[in-house]
């Protein structure tokens, strides 16, 4: 068995609690919202045109969802900064507290499995994951067309590896590109897992 069908096999029980956790905010929102939502909380201030590129939407389409999503409190609309023609997206409070009711739900039953494992076990995880994690995002490894790099949502508590039992060292934030900044052709969109 390759090495890539072993962990679609073992990777099943992760996906299972990603989806279980999405469920739930799918129950408020599409799963297209909520990519959305996603989306506009990585690049706050993103415009519309960006947001459709991201999500790999026409521009109509991506309007629609927004109006939806301005209806239902989770969107703001605001002119843009520099040209009051283009519209600036920014999450509300209740999309930043929909985003942290996911993230926490998925940590708990995360943490419900990984107390089962031993020490040596999630440290091996980690770092496996962290490696995989570098390597997708730099874009050496080919990625299917039109399958945007999925990252975490930029809170890293500690180090794990070295320090298993203090989670409390100072969260590090990846680095963002800034609103508006065009993509290298040669770089996949990037965008954050809630």
């Amino acid at each position: 068995m390759s090495i890539s069908a072993a962990l679609d096999e073992a990777a099943g029980t992760l996906l299972a609690v990603w989806e279980a956790a999405r469920e739930r905010a799918t129950s408020r929102l599409s799963e297209a919202q909520l990519r959305a939502v996603m989306v506009v909380e990585q690049h706050d201030g993103i415009n519309l045109r960006r947001l459709a590129s991201l999500t790999d939407m026409l521009l109509s389409s991506a309007s629609r969802l927004c109006d939806r999503l301005v209806a239902a409190g989770m969107l703001e609309r605001e002119p843009g900064r520099h040209d009051r023609r283009e519209i600036s997206l920014h999450l509300t409070p209740a999309a930043t507290q929909l985003l942290a009711e996911l993230r926490a739900d998925r940590r708990r039953r995360l943490e419900r499995i990984l107390t089962g494992m031993s020490p040596a076990g999630q440290a091996a995880l980690l770092r496996g994951m962290r490696e995989f994690d570098e390597v997708g995002r730099r874009g050496a490894a080919p990625v299917a067309e039109g399958w945007p790099v999925l990252q975490p949502s930029g809170e890293r508590v500690g180090d794990p590896l070295t320090e298993l039992d203090a989670p409390t060292r100072p969260a590090r934030v990846a680095p963002q590109r800034p609103v508006g900044e065009p993509v290298p052709p040669d770089e996949p969109p990037v965008i954050r897992t809630a």
